[in-house]
């Protein structure tokens, strides 16, 4: 680590000129104080999550409306401390119009030793899907929304990253229906085992292989898109176990007991209680999802029908992973398909992902350097569009 403090230490003295240039100041929300660059008018709190609070702001620089989120509580932990670095690499990394991105990044303390707070800074967006759900969407608005997402999913897999953990309340739209991904999912590391319970965070649209702790793939994805579409469709969540155990109930319930061949994939323990289940025979996708549930047939030039949309349904809400369809063939379905575009499916990939974050173990302290090192690499390289005394 001394040779990562003593980059820090040059960084930080590059930083300092252009650092004490900068005016900040404060205001209180609750409990939460928010400490920004002048730059930043008219904040307002629009959300509260487990990850930080975020306010909604005006950016008198690029002149448009942003949400600024301050992460919370970076260093109360290793856990906590991880996921900051891990979410700051990835927002630096991506780069597709359905995925969030990094407007700016700082941190009003001006040294190592003080560095408490991150703050990124990202486009404002009008809602998060939880809200766009509980409207009536024609197939045109839902397949343009499935698309997207799917569009987002692919990029993501182009670094290497696989979500695991797509929900509506990480995905946010403009009122002109374009959509993005809000967060990078679950961590390489991040344990999920079938008997935790009780709930901590939503798990209503993990795929069975996360919730039985069996291997995954790409199309574990694909799963939480399915369930997501299946919610657009009957307005409530498809799979509301109250955990692990009477979630997986509630999916064989609908879709029926997996095969033996699945079965025999499980761990021993897991096998034993899955196998010891009633068996369910399941439901077909016609009673699951009748046509009344639908929005109309389409009558514009798309022609989209509801027996395409329940097709593509039951092709992701399989449980066999095996047997689940992948992302590149849903975005060739013909209820998504009629939006392809070359330039947004196949967006140049991002710079692979070092997973190797995920696996390393360090003090709190040493994930403290790293992140300061980030915030520091990125106020560096961006200190052309910084604030200073003599523009206020």
């Amino acid at each position: 680590m001394a040779c990562l403090y003593s980059v820090v230490s040059r960084m930080f003295d590059r930083m300092q000129k252009s650092k004490l240039m900068a005016v900040f100041y404060s205001m209180l929300f609750g409990d939460s104080e928010f400490k920004i660059p002048e730059r930043y008018t008219d904040l307002k709190p629009i959300g509260l999550g487990a990850q930080g609070m975020v306010c909604a702001a005006y950016d008198t620089i690029t002149q448009q409306n942003v949400a600024i989120k301050k992460l919370s509580r970076p260093f109360q932990n290793v856990t906590h401390a991880k996921r900051a670095y891990r979410e700051f690499k990835l927002m630096k990394l991506v780069n597709h119009k359905n995925i969030i991105g990094l407007l700016n990044a700082f941190t009003p303390q001006r040294t190592l030793e003080e560095f408490q707070d991150v703050y990124l800074v990202m486009e404002l967006m009008d809602a998060n899907l939880c809200q766009v759900i509980q409207m009536d969407l024609d197939h045109e608005r839902m397949s343009y929304l499935l698309y997207q997402m799917l569009c987002g999913i692919k990029h993501l897999h182009a670094a290497g990253i696989i979500h695991r953990d797509l929900k509506p309340s990480n995905i946010v739209v403009k009122s002109d229906c374009t959509l993005k991904i809000l967060d990078f999912g679950l961590a390489r590391t991040a344990g999920t085992t079938f008997m935790m319970t009780p709930y901590v965070v939503t798990r209503y649209y993990r795929a069975p292989e996360v919730i039985l702790g069996m291997g995954y793939k790409e199309n574990v994805d694909i799963w939480s898109v399915g369930c997501i579409m299946g919610e657009m469709i009957r307005g409530g969540v498809l799979f509301p176990g109250t955990d692990h155990i009477d979630q997986w109930n509630k999916i064989i319930e609908q879709l029926g007991t997996p095969s033996a061949e699945f079965m025999k994939r499980l761990q021993l323990t897991v096998r034993n209680y899955v196998e010891n289940r009633p068996r369910y025979p399941g439901y077909s996708f016609d009673r699951l999802f009748p046509d009344v549930l639908f929005p109309s047939d389409s009558s514009e030039h798309n022609k989209l029908k509801a027996s395409q949309a329940r097709d593509l349904l039951s092709r992701m809400l399989v449980i066999d992973p095996e047997k689940r369809i992948s992302v590149d063939d849903a975005l060739l379905h013909p209820y998504i398909n009629v939006w392809y575009d070359e330039g947004e499916v196949n967006a140049p990939a991002p710079g692979p992902y070092d997973h190797s974050v995920d696996e390393r173990e360090h003090t709190v302290e040493q994930w403290k350097e790293l992140i300061y090192q980030e915030v520091m690499e990125y106020e560096t390289s961006h200190a052309s569009t910084s604030p200073s005394i003599e523009d206020s």
